[in-house]
């Protein structure tokens, strides 16, 4: 008695179920909001998300889709404790991240905003999706093509520093950049 077929169509069946586990694993779009307490258990209010937002799901399958890369040119910005304003020593590097983006229009950018694992999932995600949007908005403002910067708020789920202290939190806390090569 053959297998060989009967396991090879399983093996791809599961391949399948688990690939739409991960992207529906992605969740819903965040909530927005201006609210204090972020990262610290507090419920997120306001609309959801802004125009033009992409739902995770969406994103995720974008990201499968269409290669990325790191730029070392690229730098990520910090962010301080339950806030998603621009730091004043966050607007030298997005000056250098604008310059870049600026002079590469062949590329897409997409920002992450992160969060420490502080507070609930889902109030992580809207503050992750605020400070992503934080960042396009400032890159905008020094006069980047807002339609190629697509923002993704991970909250809490992919950590710089998995270490469970204010050194670890603070490194998580952050907008983090990923260039995609813009189809032609």
């Amino acid at each position: 008695m053959n297998l060989l077929p009967v396991k090879s169509s399983f093996l791809a069946s599961c391949a399948a179920i688990a690939l739409m586990v991960t992207v529906s694993a992605c969740g819903t779009p965040s909530k927005t909001g201006t609210t204090a307490g972020a990262e610290t258990g507090a419920a997120p209010s306001g609309q959801p998300g802004g125009e033009g937002a992409m739902s995770q799901e969406a994103m995720a399958r974008e990201k499968l889709e269409a290669p990325s890369m790191e730029v070392a040119d690229l730098q990520d910005v910090n962010f301080d404790f339950d806030k998603s304003d621009i730091r004043s020593d966050a607007r030298d590097i997005l000056g250098k991240n604008a310059d870049w983006i600026t002079a590469h229009p062949e590329y897409s950018v997409q920002i992450e905003g992160h969060c420490d694992e502080r507070g609930t999932a889902e109030y992580n995600l809207a503050l992750g999706e605020r400070r992503a949007n934080s960042v396009k908005n400032y890159l905008a403002q020094m006069g980047v093509d807002s339609n190629r910067l697509v923002t993704i708020s991970y909250g809490e789920e992919l950590p710089l520093d998995p270490g469970h202290d204010d050194a670890a939190w603070a490194k998580n806390r952050r907008a983090h950049f990923l260039v995609v090569k813009t189809p032609r």
